[in-house]
């Protein structure tokens, strides 16, 4: 199950000043880090969401999802394009894809995925990205061509939420808008608080 919202974490550290306020659904995005960091991050993520009944997507690393027990993988394109999509299946795991293009939509649907991330909505200064801003048009476009979830990502922010949900997206990820934050424990408040309100709106 997606929630309506998520942040997206640089490591363990963000997930234990996060998870603990009350969020249902994480997903730890580790980068560049040994072998040895990247499984005990994520044992240690699994352990903390197992604790407080918060659901976490491991990003990229397949291998230590499956090794961990982890139960969701999230794959950009070119990770999906050396994963092993029977192995991730057969440990059980839930898999979300990135997209950018249509080209990038027909691999990830071949995929079987269980859900389709759409990026960058609007700008975002946290990584220079080669795709322009999709735009809300295109985010009600992608959600009349799958059938799964789809997930709106980058540049999203609390004020903007309404809009992108009301386009089509079923999920926010959220990057910049909560790690960049004075205060990101106050700003994961909002967003928790925004999305408890919307479902009372929308039951």
């Amino acid at each position: 199950m997606l929630h309506k919202f998520y942040p997206v974490l640089p490591d363990f550290e963000w997930l234990e000043r996060l998870v603990p306020l009350g969020l249902k659904m994480v997903q730890l995005r580790l980068k560049d880090a040994e072998a040895r960091e990247i499984t005990r991050q994520i044992a240690a993520s699994l352990e903390l969401c197992a604790a407080h009944d918060c659901q976490l997507i491991v990003n990229d690393y397949w291998r230590e999802a499956i090794e961990l027990g982890a139960d969701f993988i999230h794959l950009g394109q070119e990770d999906l394009a050396g994963a092993d999509l029977n192995a991730i299946r057969a440990a059980g795991l839930k898999l979300g894809i990135s997209t950018h293009s249509h080209e990038e939509l027909d691999i990830a649907l071949k995929a079987g995925p269980d859900y389709v991330a759409l990026g960058p909505v609007y700008e975002t200064k946290l990584k220079k990205m080669k795709w322009p801003p999709q735009g809300l048009g295109r985010v009600s476009e992608w959600k009349s061509l799958i059938r799964c979830p789809l997930v709106a990502i980058a540049g999203i922010t609390v004020e903007r939420a309404p809009d992108v949900l009301a386009a089509g997206a079923d999920s926010l990820a959220v990057v910049t808008d909560v790690v960049t934050h004075e205060n990101p424990q106050a700003r994961v408040r909002e967003w928790l608080e925004f999305v408890s309100a919307y479902k009372v709106r929308c039951p």
